[in-house]
This record gives structure tokens, C-alpha cells and sequence, in this order.
């Protein structure tokens, strides 16, 4: 298995830039790693312009789009 975080803007298009200017996220090999580093790394991504996010495993959907953007 193969996690990823794929990165999206608002209205879903993928994002080019991420941290270190990557399309997507680092491969991790469990779901609770891939959602520890996001836990980590969030506002990051969120500066560097990532809206939202989409978890992938082998390049299959596991879930989202889930916003990066608190709820106020």
C-alpha cells in the first residue's frame, strides 16, 4: 500500500506547489502516518496555497476533499 495526499485548490484542480514544491504528498505506508504528517504539516500547505487535500491509496480514493481552511 501506497498512502498519499493529493493537493487540491478550492473548486478541486490539483495544485502544483506544496511543501518543497511537490504535486503531492510523500508516499506513507499506513493511512495513520499519511494522517499524522498532515496533522503536522497543514498550515504549510495551507501557505503555499493548498485548499484542500484528498487521501489516496495506490491511487484509488480513500476520502475527501477535506479543507485545510478552519470552520469559524
Amino acid at each position: 500500500m501506497s498512502w498519499t495526499w493529493r493537493f487540491e485548490a478550492e473548486d478541486g484542480a490539483a495544485v502544483g506547489v506544496g511543501p518543497a514544491g511537490a504535486s503531492s504528498s510523500e508516499s506513507f505506508p499506513t493511512q495513520s502516518d499519511a494522517e499524522t504528517w498532515l496533522g503536522e504539516t497543514w498550515r504549510e500547505l495551507l501557505e503555499a496555497g493548498v485548499q484542500q487535500v484528498v487521501l489516496e491509496d495506490a491511487g484509488r480514493k480513500v476520502y475527501g476533499p477535506m479543507s485545510l481552511r478552519s470552520v469559524d
